[in-house]
């Protein structure tokens, strides 16, 4: 697969990943699409190493793309709907900010994952001691010393989640994580470059008067632009032999990814209360019973993954499956459709007709084309680097920085100048 093929392939499947979190929220829903990204990037590298720690990365991928869950972003929207050049320059701004927040943990956390060697292994318990602190330290500091709130009087955690990006990047240059680094800085590019140029889509969907749920299109375009960045640092680089696989971590990584992650994110969306409400909605002639069914059938599917997923590990344990070949892009696609299901069954997808205005009936063509990407060049090994090593210095990311802020200062400038102001703007300053 080439370099191109590679990253346009994960960008589609954290695309798909983080566009069905729009249905679940927060910590948990993004996990499952972090895991989602570790997997696609272990599909089109079809190094073995990595392979064999298929359950333990994938696992850092959910947890790092997890932590910026907890942000508060809704607001930030509200800004750019506006039409004063401040308010909406700073609601842009604010959310390259918390998308790139996203990204910088979950390609850091996932980058030391591929870093770790037998010669150079992480202190994960130093490590995690310093993001706990970094993030208590800077969002005490930030919000009750300074009061320099982004999105009053919502939840200010974006701090929590600056410190223990801070954290994180100190610990990985002090270290010498160098390559997990890059990674970490070129995910927090892409997915805050996604996350505002998303929102400015939005808000020309909006004013276009089409029906569609452009919401969910500003998730979608996060995901994608953090998925280019992500795969580009980990394919322009050279990386060493990772870590021998421990059984023990393999097997809790197992249960975390595919009992805890979907166990959590079905006990949450799956109340009884959200479907009652989505029966009535769509119609449903027994409510009650449509409430009752539909996490009734997201735990059966969940007990089948399991079972099923269990199996499967051991035996390739038992080197009766091929890691690289078969195990790890079975894992991603089962693991993605698996998502996609259950972002279904929370709709009610099943009980209504097709609509261009819903963005779900998408879903089903962006994992496809994902598919037929990997069908193509699936037989294709790549070789890392697979271009020639880019060093990037000081004046190299000063210039991207400038170019980014400037793109962020257009889309400013042509979103006031196309609206007088959209139904639920909002304003930080006055």
């Amino acid at each position: 697969m080439s370099k191109s093929g590679a990253m346009l392939f994960v960008a589609l499947i954290l695309g798909l990943g983080w566009a069905i979190r729009g249905h679940f929220g927060h910590e948990w829903g993004a996990s499952w699409a972090g895991g989602m990204a570790a997997l696609a990037v272990l599909t089109t590298v079809k190094r073995k190493d990595w392979s064999l720690r298929l359950p333990v990365l994938t696992a850092l991928g959910a947890i790092g793309w997890a932590v910026g869950g907890m942000m508060s972003y809704g607001l930030l929207v509200g800004y750019c709907r506006g039409n004063e050049f401040g308010n909406v320059l700073y609601g842009y701004t604010m959310l390259a900010v918390v998308g790139g927040l996203y990204g910088f943990i979950g390609g850091g956390l996932f980058g030391l994952g591929l870093e770790s060697t037998e010669e150079k292994k992480p202190k994960w318990a130093s490590l995690l001691t310093e993001m706990v602190a970094g993030a208590w330290i800077v969002w005490g500091f930030i919000i009750y010393q300074l009061e320099w709130l982004m999105t009053p009087p919502r939840s200010e955690l974006w701090a929590a989640c600056l410190g223990a990006a801070a954290a994180l990047a100190w610990h990985l240059h002090r270290e010498g994580y160098l390559r997990a680094l890059r990674v970490a800085i070129y995910a927090m590019i892409g997915a805050g470059f996604g996350f505002a140029f998303g929102n400015f889509i939005q808000t020309m969907g909006t004013i276009s008067g089409i029906s569609y749920n452009w919401w969910n299109v500003m998730e979608f375009t996060l995901g994608f632009c953090g998925g280019l960045g992500l795969t580009y640092a980990v394919v322009s680089r050279d990386w060493p032999e990772t870590v021998k696989p421990s059984k023990t971590a393999n097997w809790l990584a197992v249960l975390f990814v595919l009992l805890a992650i979907p166990l959590t994110n079905l006990i949450n969306a799956f109340h009884h209360e959200r479907m009652l409400n989505l029966a009535k909605n769509l119609g449903v002639l027994n409510p009650e019973t449509f409430a009752s069914n539909q996490p009734l059938i997201g735990f059966v599917l969940l007990v089948v993954l399991c079972i099923a997923a269990c199996i499967v590990w051991m035996r390739a344990q038992k080197g009766e499956m091929d890691f690289i070949h078969v195990l790890t892009p079975l894992a991603l696609f089962i693991y993605t459709g698996y998502y996609m299901v259950y972002g279904f069954l929370v709709k009610g997808f099943f009980y209504r007709s097709l609509s261009i205005g819903d963005s779900d009936d998408l879903y089903l063509p962006i994992l496809l084309t994902a598919l037929v990407i990997w069908f193509i060049s699936r037989k294709k090994e790549l070789k890392l680097p697979l271009s020639a090593a880019r060093k990037e210095s000081a004046k190299y990311w000063v210039l991207f920085v400038s170019v980014l802020i400037l793109v962020l200062i257009i889309i400013t400038f042509i979103s006031i100048n196309s609206h007088a102001g959209i139904v639920g703007f909002q304003e930080r300053f006055k």
